[in-house]
């Protein structure tokens, strides 16, 4: 059954129909067990409804609403900054620009190894998702690999952090991750190596799937999002069933002329004995 915090974390998305018919069929089951989560649920659609029978707001003007607005803002204070010789300021510039760039080349570096409670996860995923549009499609499969594999490491850091909606966080991105590349793994240029990097990712699920049950009070929702990837994989692995298509007949084969039957000859009636001439 889903936890009582992913629950209301889904509560809002599930009034207004966002969620996956199995993700609603788990809401479904908690509500129905659950008074405090289906008093809230109810007040979210109560909100809502008022949201949608609210008049809508009239047109503001820009101007006059800068204007009253300038009027409670505080005043800046002009600061004169004695002029420095060219040179100086030349150096300013350049010491500045210096400082910016370490800034952003320390957190770029930083960034690959961010987990999603880092507050550089957000330049991770910007990474991630530029490198994905610019990388060609004969490197995509290799890419999508190493993302997948990101996921679990992840997944499986958040799960023996004692946090679970991250380590679902993470499970979801794998799956999506997973089925973008559905297609080619199935039809891969080097089958080898691509059954080698399920596995790979088989062994990560499992290891997630132990951090998780190490807690002993092993979160549930965890547990089934490792259930469903490995479905999915599994899913990948099966080979594909190819139907024999039905032999089509044209012409006179379709429909064959019955074969002649043999004419019936009379059956010879047996002739008289001398005894019945004699009588």
């Amino acid at each position: 059954m889903l936890s009582h915090a992913t629950t209301r974390d889904w509560l809002i998305p599930y009034a207004d129909g966002m969620l996956a018919s199995d993700e609603r069929r788990r809401v479904d089951g908690h509500i129905a067990a659950c008074a405090a989560c289906a008093a809230e649920l109810r007040q979210v659609r109560e909100l809502n409804l008022l949201l949608v029978t609210l008049p809508a707001a009239p047109p503001l003007a820009f101007a006059p609403f800068w204007l009253k607005l300038q009027a409670v803002l505080p005043q800046r204070r002009m600061v004169r900054v004695r002029s420095l010789p060219s040179y100086r300021r030349l150096g300013l510039a350049l010491a500045m620009a210096t400082v910016a760039v370490l800034a952003a080349a320390g957190s770029a570096l930083a960034a690959p190894s961010a987990l999603p409670d880092n507050p550089l996860y957000p330049i991770k995923q910007l990474e991630e998702s530029v490198r994905i549009a610019l990388t060609p499609a004969n490197g995509r499969l290799t890419y999508q690999l190493q993302l997948a594999n990101e996921r679990l490491r992840e997944a499986r850091a958040m799960a023996g952090d004692h946090k679970p909606l991250l380590a679902e966080y993470s499970l979801r991105a794998f799956r999506v991750v997973v089925d973008d590349a559905a297609a080619a793994l199935k039809n891969p240029a080097d089958p080898k190596a691509a059954k080698d990097a399920l596995t790979v990712l088989r062994g990560k699920l499992e290891a997630v799937e132990r951090e998780n049950a190490s807690r002993g009070d092993g979160d549930q929702d965890v547990k089934q999002l490792v259930a469903d990837a490995r479905g999915e994989l599994d899913r990948i692995e099966q080979p594909e069933t190819v139907a024999v298509p039905a032999t089509v007949v044209i012409g006179e084969q379709a429909n064959p002329k019955p074969a002649p039957q043999p004419t019936p000859r009379p059956t010879p009636r047996p002739k008289p004995s001398d005894r019945e001439h004699g009588d």
